[in-house]
């Protein structure tokens, strides 16, 4: 409940009830705020008790915690019941974002050496073909890059 509170957090809220509340009054203060949190803790698992009793045999394996939207991703998810898992193991994200460094790395290479080589004489006018891979077949099956289609 407190995993939060650090050290000195704490001493400082027990100097703070000490400078409030007193030394003579502080253990019945500690005593009355511990009967209440007893009494609240009470409370709510008589009412969790009562609506598991209320819901039935079906829900016997109800947990309130399911109720937290995490939790309730997170368990749908294991549920394999749709073929989740297999929608997400066929995006391999890192595998994706390998392939489009790999060919904005690529590209880069092709126009520096294409510059060079407009700027050498070359007879291409400074333009860089982007339809053609480094060491890729002339006879390609992909349709050749458009830029004003894009």
């Amino acid at each position: 409940m407190f995993n939060d509170i650090g050290p000195l957090e704490l001493v400082t809220i027990v100097v703070l009830a000490v400078l409030v509340f007193g030394p003579d009054k502080l253990p019945k203060v500690i005593q009355d705020v511990m009967r209440t949190v007893r009494k609240i803790r009470e409370f709510s698992e008589s009412a969790k008790h009562d609506i598991r009793q209320e819901l039935g045999p079906e829900f016997k394996d109800f947990e309130f915690e399911d109720l937290n939207p995490k939790t309730f991703i997170r368990k749908q998810l294991d549920n394999d019941e749709l073929g989740l898992k297999e929608i997400r193991n066929g995006f391999d994200l890192k595998k994706e974002m390998a392939e489009v460094t790999d060919a904005v790395h690529s590209r880069d290479g092709e126009s520096a050496t294409g510059s060079a080589a407009g700027s050498a004489g070359g007879s291409s006018g400074g333009r860089i073909d982007m339809t053609k891979k480094p060491g890729a077949p002339a006879a390609d099956d992909r349709p050749p890059f458009d830029a004003d289609a894009t």
